[in-house]
């Protein structure tokens, strides 16, 4: 029986892995190159710390939410 936590970490894992392959063709970059940058940003910390939910939402929303939000990472 798989218990909530594991069930939220297994949730949150796929939900990252979606956003950064999204990222990876939205940006026309590499998996490694899109991996770095989702994690260098503040939206990988709110995701990993549930911040308002915000791991609830569309993985192509986040990553355009990413893109418009966090503009300096793309530099």
């Amino acid at each position: 029986m798989v218990d909530r936590e594991n069930l939220e970490f297994i949730y949150k894992q796929n939900l990252e892995e979606s956003i950064i392959r999204y990222l990876a063709d939205v940006k026309k970059i590499d998996l490694r190159q899109a991996m770095d940058l989702y994690y260098k940003s503040k939206l990988a910390r709110q995701i990993e710390g549930g911040t308002y939910g915000i791991d609830n939402l569309d993985y192509k929303y986040l990553v355009q939410d990413l893109i418009d939000n966090e503009p300096e990472l793309f530099k």
